[in-house]
């Protein structure tokens, strides 16, 4: 019953942004957007889409090397097939239908797969706060986002305070923890110590400097090629802003939707990426919702037709994990030592 609320609620608020960011497109807006579109530029957006996908699933294949070996042309279906699990599985839940996949598809323990969720996490944190100081040092955002600068780089020391805490006060934490929200809060005493204990775990797989090293560059490979997608499509759409206010788009789309709202991101990304563009004097209202709108397109094509492919030919039903998996949160299968609880079954 609260899975359905949720759906409802998510789809309702994805509706309604919709309808908001539409509302001013008139069918002269795609006729201008007709003529004036570079069909040469789509073709470097598509593959650097396609590049980025492919990156991030490089990514977890390095990640679990150590377990097992996966050739790199399956690793890619299997990951983009996952990926669709995340999209259309609302909040975490998608995490846990895209854990079981993995797991079930490799033979891998699902504590295992459980910690390389959490390096993919890490990893983009890392990356994501490098691209943004590279593009702060060489290009400076439009006025209208001078209070969104600050608020960004708040963010991010926030974030590098947190990670240095956790890594090196893990203990301290939990007693701090234990002594002011266990009897108050007990709920979120119990959910607090799981993700702290769960993110350690994880670090676990970074005592290889090949594993640090090689994530670390697939990660900036991913950010960079997604980057790139922004900057040709802007190109295509004839655009002629330069490649850092590309990031900053990316950055500042990627930061909106770090809580998933709705299925898909529908609506929540249309309005992110066309009120971080419209900020920009070249760019109209209307341009940058058709922008946004073909944005999300590209980024949902690779994953779709690459995860399909490995759906039809390993014959796994997404509807059949996601009716059985979508009512779970990930920290609920958390145990207090920090891994993922094991199904029953051998995995």
């Amino acid at each position: 019953m609260f899975l359905k609320k949720k759906q409802f609620w998510g789809t309702l608020v994805a509706i309604a942004l919709l309808v908001y960011c539409v509302k001013d497109i008139r069918l002269h807006h795609l006729e201008a957007l007709s003529e004036r579109l570079d069909w040469v530029y789509l073709v470097p957006a598509v593959a650097s889409a396609f590049v980025f996908m492919i990156a991030r699933a490089l990514r977890w294949r390095l990640m679990v090397s150590r377990n097992r070996s996966v050739p790199a042309g399956r690793v890619i279906t299997l990951y983009s097939a996952g990926q669709i699990l995340n999209i259309i599985m609302p909040a975490l839940t998608g995490q846990v239908g895209r854990l079981i996949l993995f797991a079930r598809s490799e033979g891998l323990r699902k504590t295992f797969v459980f910690s390389t969720i959490l390096l993919e996490v890490l990893f983009d944190a890392i990356s994501l706060i490098i691209v943004l100081i590279l593009t702060s040092l060489a290009f400076v955002l439009p006025a209208k986002y001078g209070p969104a600068g600050y608020i960004i780089s708040a963010l991010v020391a926030v974030v590098l305070i947190l990670l240095y805490l956790i890594l090196h006060y893990q203990h301290r934490l939990e007693d701090i923890g234990r002594k002011h929200l266990r009897d108050r809060w007990p709920g979120i005493y119990v959910s607090l110590r799981k993700s702290i204990r769960s993110f350690t775990q994880g670090l676990n797989l970074l005592r290889s400097s090949q594993h640090f090293i090689g994530g670390l560059f697939y990660s900036l490979l991913s950010w960079i090629t997604h980057i790139l997608v922004v900057y040709f499509l802007l190109r295509s759409f004839g655009f002629h802003l330069p490649i850092a206010a590309a990031a900053s788009v990316m950055i500042i789309n990627t930061l909106a939707l770090m809580i998933p709202i709705t299925p898909g991101n529908a609506g929540t990304f249309e309005f992110a990426v066309s009120t971080a563009l419209a900020a920009f004097p070249e760019v109209g209202r209307s341009d940058a919702v058709l922008f946004a709108l073909a944005l999300h397109i590209l980024d949902i094509l690779p994953m779709m037709l690459l995860g399909f492919i490995y759906l039809k030919f390993a014959r796994v039903s997404i509807s059949e994990l996601k009716e059985k998996h979508e009512d779970e949160d990930i920290f609920d299968r958390v145990s207090d030592d920090g891994t993922l609880i094991e199904d029953e079954e051998t995995v």
